[in-house]
């Protein structure tokens, strides 16, 4: 006979006949020298656990820096005992290294408001945990379980969800476990009992706290019973229990005899009960009579300081297990991308019909490969969608991949192919060396789409796809940039015609009118009184100078540079009259259409770093002079905020992906003659963050290296402040030839012989223009890999020769890629070379300093990235520079707008002559986009259609409502 069951039986002596009056007389303290229950003590335990967690959180952050878990309690009203616990876990997270925030609602919230606050805290990356303090003390109806099921599953700390509850319930224990029965059960462990086969019997069956603890039991190989209120012999069933779980919520209903000798007892009940003999008139007693049952029991939960405590700490433990998956997200090296299977056919069938062949992932699943959140990617269909820019916050302690720019030699008409060899890359490097990596793009205009060159997708097996929808539309940032551009317009002709028209007061009171018999300036307003030096606020304290200093720009309308755009090429709309109508009363004037990629809005959008980046540049946009040669704004005409509410969504990167399914970021389309011709800072960034420290973010620079690279640089690079590690310069053994003294190449007729026959005398002499461009990357410190696009016709000996002499020429490497019938297995050994070439890249530099003069820059560019002897001003140049540099813009990057044809000013000088005169003709400034334009011969802003456009062959199969006709 053991000792706890002789315990038991001199328990059982001073029991009374009639069980049912057990505990009315009963005196545990009146038997002498019996041993007692070994007290199970939950602060004991919850104190070792959160010693464990603060050591877990102080792991996360040497690795991390700036991550910290964050808590979030959400309460409505403002109940005391509710109060208590709170300001219980707020000290223990705070002892952990958690933050906790206390989100106070008002007890009139209704359940919608409700819903919408938890719904913006799933949102919050900073938050990794959610609790809803229940009861909630509200006025109105509110289904608390719709409110619990409402806190995303993965940030369910109090593990309530049903989809959680759910996981619990098939033995799925690697969610989030309710606090309570995952308290009980630790409690457990630390008894000494064995779970395993042992028999289990849980008294209560909540949500909360019974059947969780049951469902945890059984999954830990206990035989569990469940009794509650409706169960018959609840005080036989309760005696069988090697581990008795007891949470009925009825002061101290289970006394000793329903106790089995040497069982387990966790009581999870908390109750308060009249004691005269305390000063605060109550104590706290579970509902467990604990004075009888700790006679019988080998080991007994206290109350208060048993179950309780292990509530918080579990509740921690939750919260730092969800930080510590949301910090191994950003620490984590490799994305678990799945590409898609190529099957490459032969012969290469065309662009639209490969396209077709591959089923896209849906993006929702490539988003979440790449590590994007749900609530970071806003879907337009299942094939595109727009990544939001706190994305960045959520990355910030992320490391950077390596930062690599695609750009050419000079082309042919028919381009060498940058495009596709920047798919073809990122494919190589992302689904066959298993790199992260990405490829940043612009969008296409619809003015080649719809023209000569067709879409801009890549081709053959190195493309992205749906090639439709990124040819088309895509998610409508460039109509957000016309119209954006055409409301300025609209604004600024608008202004100069109520000035013409209306006397000083009667203009003053039409900008600043009395509504309601208030009168007050906008914030726009004050802005523009600042910059006039008025410091005032009210608008009738201003003098009859100040009225008309401030609702004058006086412009000149000579000086205007705002043209209006559309996005399709329009050759009549290069000059046109406005102001022809009577109602206009005479004032025409002679103005312009530029395509809509030339817009200034649309450099602003790809160089802006975020929103309020974007903002403050609208806000610089010069559109004239006034009559006094003071520049005049975007912000003088009142139209920034106008303009940034139509841009707001433009400026969200675009996420599609490649045949092989793996992410390319198209974003923006600046005019790489006029503009910089680069996609976008914010693409960019995310990219980098998205790829992490052994990643690869490749994105395209329009035309040869010395546009395009060279804009990237001295433009885009400056404004971002980021430095790249290498530049892939795209070649053809058909461009060399062409620079060589071959016959011309002109689209939509057959090549010279010269072009499909080996040739290596002609290559030969083409090659000083490669050479050209492999300085052009040198010169900025940057590794250069030369890429040559195999074509069918080339020869061996022909890549020999380029390769020879590119690497002699100092090239880090020369590669032949055959990604347009091959896909990324074709760009594996390129890939190979830029993994290499990045890996001790870091002498990158800018080619000028903004101090020095306009002129001195453009001479710079000219000599170092063309070969020129000297740079030439115009008489109208000249006295453009002189302007731009009183008004102040004199130390603002060159943006060089020359033909892409040459790399000199004249579009048929091929190859790469020396000494030449670059002749400027004129210069104005993209104040916003923060750069002078020098423009060199005529660059037309306004492509015209061809005799035969690609408008022929394009249309719509109503029958399968698929698009015909696109390449």
């Amino acid at each position: 006979m053991s000792a706890q069951y002789q315990r038991f039986l001199k328990v059982l002596e001073k029991w009374p006949a009639d069980k049912s009056k057990v505990g009315s007389d009963f005196e545990p303290k009146s038997v002498a020298n019996m041993s007692e229950a070994k007290l199970i003590s939950g602060t004991q335990v919850a104190n070792e656990i959160r010693e464990s967690l603060k050591q877990k959180v102080a792991d996360i952050k040497k690795d991390l820096p700036d991550f910290n878990p964050g808590l979030c309690i959400v309460q409505v009203g403002g109940r005391e005992d509710s109060n208590v616990y709170i300001r219980m876990k707020i000290k223990a997270a705070k002892e952990i290294g958690i933050e906790a925030q206390h989100v106070q609602l008002p007890r009139t919230i209704t359940e919608i408001e409700l819903l919408d606050k938890i719904n913006l805290l799933n949102n919050d990356p900073n938050v990794h945990g959610i609790i809803v303090q229940m009861p909630l003390d509200c006025d109105t109806k509110i289904d608390s379980h719709k409110i619990t099921d409402a806190v995303h599953p993965d940030k369910d700390v109090d593990g309530l969800h049903t989809m959680n509850e759910g996981r619990v319930s098939i033995g799925d224990l690697s969610g989030f476990m309710p606090c309570t029965p995952w308290g009980c059960i630790e409690l457990i462990k630390r008894s000494g009992i064995q779970m395993t086969g042992a028999n289990a019997v849980v008294l209560g069956r909540s949500k909360i706290v019974g059947t969780p603890a049951a469902e945890l039991l059984k999954w830990h190989n206990a035989t569990v019973t469940v009794c509650h209120s409706k169960t018959k012999n609840i005080e036989n069933i309760c005696r069988t229990a090697d581990i008795l779980v007891v949470g009925i919520g009825v002061p101290e209903m289970v006394k000793g005899s329903w106790i089995k000798p040497g069982a387990v007892v966790i009581d999870c009940g908390i109750n308060v009960k009249p004691d005269p003999s305390r000063k605060s008139g109550t104590r706290l007693v579970g509902d467990v009579d604990f004075e009888e049952a700790k006679l019988v029991a080998s080991a007994i939960t206290p109350v208060p300081g048993g179950v309780g405590p292990m509530t918080v700490a579990m509740l921690m433990e939750n919260t730092v297990r969800s930080a510590s998956k949301a910090a191994f997200n950003l620490l984590k090296k490799s994305w678990e991308l799945a590409p898609l299977t190529l099957r490459p056919l032969r012969p290469v069938p065309s662009d639209i019909v490969i396209a077709r062949s591959q089923t896209p992932k849906d993006i929702s699943m490539l988003a979440k490969e790449i590590g994007l959140l749900g609530n970071e990617v806003s879907l337009y269909g299942n094939k595109k969608a727009k990544i939001a820019l706190n994305v960045l916050d959520r990355l910030k302690s992320r490391g950077d991949g390596s930062y690599v720019v695609v750009a050419g030699i000079t082309p042919t008409p028919l381009g060498e192919g940058k495009s596709t060899t920047l798919i073809g890359l990122v494919q190589a490097l992302c689904a066959h060396k298993q790199r992260n990596a990405v490829a940043c793009m612009r969008q296409p205009s619809q003015g080649p789409t719809f023209g000569i060159k067709g879409g801009a997708a890549g081709g053959g097996y190195a493309q992205v796809i749906p090639m439709e929808e990124f040819n088309l539309h895509l998610t409508g940032d460039i109509h957000a940039v016309t119209a954006a551009n055409n409301l300025l317009a609209a604004q600024l002709d608008t202004r100069i015609f109520h000035e013409n028209t209306q006397k000083d007061q009667a203009l003053y009171d039409r900008l600043v009118p009395r509504i309601k018999g208030e009168r007050k300036f906008s914030k726009i307003q004050l802005r523009r009184l600042e910059r006039l030096g008025i410091n005032k606020t009210d608008p009738d304290s201003l003098t009859a100078e100040e009225m008309c200093k401030f609702a004058r720009l006086d412009i000149d309308p000579d000086t205007i540079m705002w043209e209006r755009v559309v996005d399709i090429n329009d050759r009549y709309l290069r000059q046109i009259t406005v102001g022809q109508s009577p109602t206009e009363k005479g004032f025409t004037r002679t103005a312009s259409f530029s395509i809509s990629v030339a817009s200034e809005i649309m450099a602003v959008l790809a160089l802006a770093k975020n929103m309020e980046d974007m903002k403050t540049r609208l806000a610089k946009m010069v559109v004239a002079f006034d009559r006094k040669g003071n520049p005049v704004t975007a912000d003088d005409l009142g139209v920034t905020g106008a303009l940034t509410v139509l841009l707001k969504d433009a400026l969200e990167p675009n996420l599609m992906q490649t045949l092989e399914g793996t992410p390319v970021l198209v974003h923006a389309g600046p005019f790489a003659n006029i503009a910089h011709g680069c996609s976008s800072i914010v693409a960019d960034e995310i990219a980098l963050k998205l790829v992490g420290t052994e990643g690869f973010v490749c994105t395209e620079a329009g035309f040869g290296s010395d546009i395009g690279m060279e804009k990237f640089c001295n433009i885009k690079c400056r404004s971002s402040g980021r430095k790249p590690n290498a530049v892939v310069l795209v070649a053809t053994v058909r461009a060399l030839k062409m620079h060589g003294g071959g016959a011309p190449v002109t689209p939509g007729a057959p090549l010279n012989k010269q072009y499909t026959e080996e040739n290596l005398e002609l290559l030969e002499k083409g090659l000083p223009n490669l050479l050209q461009h492999i300085s052009n990357g040198c010169s900025f410190g940057l590794p250069v890999i030369v890429a040559i696009n195999r074509h069918s016709s080339d020869t061996d000996a022909e890549h020999e020769l380029i390769k020879s002499a590119a690497v002699k020429a100092g090239a880090f490497a020369a590669v032949v890629c055959s990604h347009w019938s091959d896909g990324g297995a074709g760009a594996a050994e390129l890939a190979e070379a830029v993994i290499k070439a990045c890996e001790n890249s870091k002498n990158f530099k800018l080619l000028y300093d903004n101090k020095m003069s306009l002129l001195d820059k453009m001479t710079t560019i000219a000599q170092k990235m063309y070969g020129a002897a000297k740079v030439e001003l115009t008489e109208t140049a000249q006295k453009d520079l002189e302007k731009l540099t009183n008004a102040g813009f004199g130390q603002l990057p060159i943006c060089m707008s020359k033909t892409s044809g040459s790399l000199t000013g004249d579009a048929s000088i091929k190859g790469a002559p020396k000494g030449f005169t670059l002749t400027v003709n004129r210069l104005y400034v993209s104040a916003g986009a923060g750069f002078v334009v020098a423009m060199c011969g005529e660059i037309s802003k306004m492509p015209g259609l061809p005799t035969r456009p690609c408008i022929y062959d394009i249309d719509l199969n109503t029958e399968t409502g698929e698009i015909e006709g696109l390449f």
